[in-house]
């Protein structure tokens, strides 16, 4: 470690993004403390969807989703819903999404998503040259299907993926069904993304690359953080309820629990959080070879170890409030419509997927705090995101050039 290096670097939360960041961090030489209240994986990082999406360019601020928003929010049998008490809350990341809604923004997001997607599944490759990942990733491609019904909607995601050299392969019903022929024909048609991989065990990844963390040094702190701040130029501060930490940089990691933080730091940033749900179907999961999901419905499918894991929705209603039911059996129901044969199902789940208006995320220093930096507001790509985000992040902190542009994942585009 040469005499310009960051000499120690504390980063709350052991998600995804927490264990990437401290793995490459120890792999520069720089000393990496975690901590979390909980274990490794156990939260977003293992209830997602499982899907490495380097493909996914395109988000929700678009026009022509935000015409649908009304449709979908009073539909009982939508991809989209509210909890009511929560809507003053939220107001803040509303104004914050009508006014990224539109071509301009949409394109802006697809521009600087693709940046980094495109690097996803490189940077992954990297880390799994170092443990079997036989039982743990498939590399079989992931399916969309849909109906006719919002053509607009899909000609335009696929307009806007050619236009980013984007590879996708368009399918018909036919086509669809001879790679996975289980499936109820309800679609029209569809695409697939041949090279894409998929978790069988997200959660058992995650605690591959911590096991691979602690290994090499790492450590891991099982405390609750209360505060984090920078008390001198070469120094920050990391509050459990136990003890006080210091190290000479810190990383907030925390997916949608990061705004705690940013909120103590004076930074007002419009963070908050897509409710999302999961089922498993267990012993389902070899009617599917790889994720199939349907964008009419908002939700999909992927075969995993703990069975088929049936997952979607977005659900607005912040941290607190309970499971909701009817997003269950929403998702219970999507299921059994592409997949009739389907019993009962089990392990209900509820997380939280963390969204900035924009629907970028933010990767970089605080604005007023250089020594303490951020990495959190992934949305939906938050896995796809993790190995990326750890190398971009242990660059900046340990003071390394590079050829991306960074500029529009700073959280100084909020302040």
């Amino acid at each position: 470690m040469s005499s310009n290096a960051c000499k120690s670097v504390g980063i709350v939360g052991a998600g995804i993004q927490g264990v990437c960041i401290g793995l490459q961090l120890l792999k520069k030489n720089i000393p990496a403390t975690i901590f979390d209240p909980k274990d490794p994986g156990s939260m977003a990082s293992y209830g997602n969807a499982g899907h490495f999406s380097p493909y996914a360019i395109l988000q929700l601020n678009r026009p022509d989703v935000l015409y649908d928003i009304p449709k979908m929010l009073f539909s009982s049998y939508g991809p989209l819903a509210l909890k009511w008490n929560y809507v003053p809350k939220m107001i803040p990341w509303f104004l914050g999404y009508l006014k990224n809604c539109n071509k301009k923004s949409m394109m802006h997001t697809a521009k600087y998503m693709h940046q980094i997607l495109n690097l996803s599944l490189e940077a992954y490759d990297e880390i799994f040259q170092e443990f079997d990942i036989s039982n743990l990733v498939e590399k079989k491609g992931i399916i969309y299907v849909w109906t006719n019904k919002n053509m607009k909607s899909r000609e335009l995601e696929i307009k806007v993926r050619n236009d980013f050299g984007v590879k996708q392969k368009l399918l018909n019903t036919r086509e669809i069904l001879d790679l996975e022929p289980n499936l109820k024909p309800v679609f029209d048609g569809g695409a697939y993304y041949d090279y894409a991989y998929h978790a069988k065990d997200p959660g058992g990844i995650v605690k591959k690359i911590f096991e691979l963390f602690i290994e090499r040094g790492g450590k891991f702190i099982k405390e609750n953080v209360n505060t984090v701040k920078q008390i001198t130029n070469d120094e920050t501060l990391i509050k459990t309820e136990n003890n006080d930490y210091k190290f000479e940089k810190s990383v907030i990691a925390c997916g949608a629990f990061s705004k705690k933080f940013t909120d103590q730091l004076n930074e007002k940033i419009p963070l908050d959080t897509e409710r999302g749900y999961h089922v498993h179907f267990k012993g389902m999961e070899n009617l599917i070879k790889r994720p199939v999901i349907f964008l009419d419905r908002g939700f999909g499918l992927t075969p995993m170890n703990q069975g088929l894991r049936a997952v979607g929705t977005v659900e607005l209603g912040g941290l607190k409030n309970p499971l909701s039911k009817k997003r269950i059996d929403y998702i219970v129901k999507c299921a059994k419509e592409l997949l009739p044969q389907l019993k009962e199902h089990e392990d209900e789940w509820l997380g939280f997927r963390p969204t900035l208006p924009d629907f970028l995320p933010i990767i970089g220093p605080s604005k007023n705090n250089k020594n303490i930096v951020y990495a959190f507001g992934h949305q939906h790509l938050g896995w796809t995101l993790g190995a990326i985000t750890g190398k971009v992040v242990s660059g900046i902190l340990a003071n390394e050039k590079t050829n991306l542009d960074l500029l529009p994942y700073s959280s100084s585009r909020f302040n």
